[in-house]
């Protein structure tokens, strides 16, 4: 089980002042030197925090698996083979929301990502994530596409307000995991996950082989620092990876 440190949020940081700092390449380099077994970035359409030239400096510098989530445009798609990331991260993009809000809706994006998408990234080597909630049908087309991952969407999980809906999406996320890894797919997770709520998440759902943690992170790193931050979600995982 990897941990991928997404630094999004470090550009946004940088960008409140526009001055040049923080720069996330810099931070992605102290989560790897901490442990980290790679490095997230979402380069959104608006570019509110990762910009193009974050990218290329990325690429140069991280060791690790290089995570490069995007909407499926036409541009997005155009920047991801230049780029040439170990793997990408198709996701739902819109313009009004805060942050990624759920996963892909697969019924409505299916056959787009049949004639254009996925013929478009398979002329590369790159690996292709779908971000998804966990739902037997989108799962089911994600495996139909010959997607290599599915990356299961944690947020209505990390944002419950009662333990009923918490254990009730724990199953769904359980039984998604399984389903996922039956089909041949790696099953990555990610969203809102934090120090709090990943032992809860590990300690139910099977079979993960990446999981995606940003802004909990780089949160608890303004008081912590990244090595200490990065170590402490480590260590969580290292205790379940030896329980399963």
């Amino acid at each position: 089980m990897k941990l991928l440190v997404n630094i999004d949020h470090v550009a946004t940081l940088r960008n409140a002042r526009g001055e040049g700092y923080p720069v996330p390449t810099e931070a992605a380099i102290i989560c790897e030197e901490a442990g980290a077994s790679g490095i997230v970035f979402h380069l959104r359409g608006d570019r509110r925090h990762i910009k193009d030239e974050d990218v290329a400096q990325l690429k140069n510098a991280v060791k690790g698996t290089l995570d490069f989530e995007m909407a499926a445009t036409d541009e997005m798609l155009e920047i991801l083979k230049k780029t040439k990331p170990d793997l990408c991260t198709l996701v739902p993009e819109g313009r009004e929301e805060l942050t990624t809000e759920g996963g892909l809706n697969m019924s409505v994006v299916f056959d787009d990502f049949e004639e254009r998408v996925f013929p478009s990234i398979r002329e590369t080597d790159i690996e292709i994530s779908l971000f998804l909630n966990p739902n037997r049908e989108d799962i089911n087309m994600a495996f139909e596409l010959g997607s290599d991952a599915v990356e299961l969407h944690t947020g209505t999980f990390a944002n419950a307000t009662t333990d009923e809906d918490r254990i009730e999406e724990l199953k769904r996320l359980k039984k998604a995991a399984i389903q996922i890894h039956e089909l041949g797919m790696k099953v990555n997770a990610g969203h809102g996950l934090n120090l709090e709520n990943l032992p809860v998440f590990l300690d139910v759902v099977p079979y993960l082989n990446e999981v995606s943690i940003g802004h909990a992170l780089i949160s608890k790193s303004l008081f912590w620092g990244l090595p200490k931050t990065v170590k402490a979600y480590l260590e969580i995982m290292s205790i379940y990876e030896d329980v399963k």
